[in-house]
């Protein structure tokens, strides 16, 4: 027999996956995984037997519940699956999959409507980041409901969506200690070649830092690229792979991060000058696969480290004047404007990031798990 899941399907900013209740998912933690794998269909390089899209971005899952403080709203648990993998990790956050979490709880009904515009504020449960979210809410026939047309548009997704704006109130340091774990703005990093791997030892100069997300970058042309290689042109150079895996074991460690090689993160970045009217160009690796665009919080830490004076992206970037910057980070399907403001007392002190993402409701039902993937001891926490 198999055990149905409610879930409602979502797509949030350049992402995709199922989102769950808490209640409806097994409180513990082992036999949960074992239910979002089975849901998702890994390990399986296809993903045949589940809901996933056979690529990282659309191995995806979202678990809300009510806040639990009275100055939280929603909680949100992110849990990034691979495709090939039988791993869940809920270490590191993921943006794009939060601009869904208001949309999914007004659907399932654990938040209401305020006015045309609802404002809630989310805690990331996976590295305590808040953030306020606000999406439309117009009044209809049935009562006030979130919508998802509208004329906001971005880049990696079709069409027009209602806009759904993200204002990030604590990123520094999400997953490592601080904004710069390794102390400094800029780090020299001497990498030698790993068992199997064909490439010469290198030294090249890296720019650790975390505004949200774990980053490691580094100019595009240290390791032999231009920057504006596509992410198939990219993933298939089996040396480049090789070489930005090594730096990232290294990097990972300076970082404080220890042991990444089962990890999501550091996200490894080349940047290079701005080739079509932004502050800076990307191709940012998630870690292994180069992003068809580049992630939300990621986005974030880029922008951060372009208005850093000795930043590998500073003497790149092309930034407006000003205390509040719109920072547009150009990738390889668009470009994504993140808007950041500096502490007047300080130009290299980011105190808000702001920007916006759309979402939408895909589908509503229930996921069917295999009985096998529910633990004895976890069946009553079933629902």
């Amino acid at each position: 027999m198999q055990k149905p899941v409610p879930t409602l399907f979502m797509r949030g900013g350049t992402s995709r996956g199922p989102f769950f209740l808490e209640s409806d998912l097994p409180s513990d933690t082992a036999a949960r995984d074992r239910v979002l794998l089975a849901v998702l269909g890994s390990p399986d390089r296809r993903q045949i037997d589940g809901l996933g899209g056979a690529h990282p971005l659309t191995s995806k899952v979202g678990i809300v519940r009510a806040g639990t403080t009275p100055d939280v709203d929603l909680e949100f648990l992110f849990a990034q699956l691979q495709p090939d993998q039988d791993t869940v990790d809920t270490t590191a956050n993921c943006g794009n999959m939060l601009a869904a979490v208001v949309p999914f709880a007004l659907e399932r009904g654990l938040i209401q409507a305020q006015a045309d515009e609802t404002t809630v504020r989310v805690l990331t449960r996976n590295t305590g980041m808040l953030c306020d979210i606000t999406v439309q809410t117009p009044l209809t026939p049935t009562g006030r409901q979130v919508s998802y047309e509208g004329q906001a548009r971005i880049d990696g997704v079709p069409g027009t969506s209602a806009p759904i704006t993200i204002n990030f109130l604590d990123t520094a340091g999400s997953v490592c200690a601080s904004l710069l774990p390794t102390g400094q703005v800029l780090d020299r990093v001497h990498v030698e070649p790993t068992a199997g791997a064909d490439f010469p030892a290198f030294d090249i100069d890296v720019t650790c830092i975390d505004n949200g997300m774990p980053l490691v970058l580094f100019r595009a042309q240290d390791v032999g690229c231009t920057g504006q290689e596509t992410p198939a042109q990219l993933n298939a150079d089996v040396a480049l792979k090789a070489k930005i895996e090594a730096l990232r074991l290294i990097t990972a460690e300076r970082m404080g991060l220890g042991d990444v090689k089962d990890r999501n993160y550091p996200k490894m970045t080349l940047v290079s000058a701005p080739q079509s009217g932004g502050a800076i160009s990307t191709r940012c690796f998630i870690p292994h696969v180069c992003h068809e665009a580049i992630g939300v919080l990621a986005a974030v830490t880029v922008g951060t480290a372009c208005v850093l004076e000795g930043a590998v992206p500073h003497a790149l970037a092309r930034l407006p004047q000003g205390a509040r910057k719109a920072v547009s980070i150009e990738h390889p399907s668009g470009e994504f404007t993140v808007e950041l403001e500096l502490d007047p007392h300080d130009a290299q002190k980011v105190v808000r990031a702001a920007l916006l993402r759309t979402a939408r409701l895909i589908m509503r039902g229930d996921a069917m798990v295999p009985a096998a993937a529910w633990s004895a001891q976890a069946t009553g926490a079933a629902r």
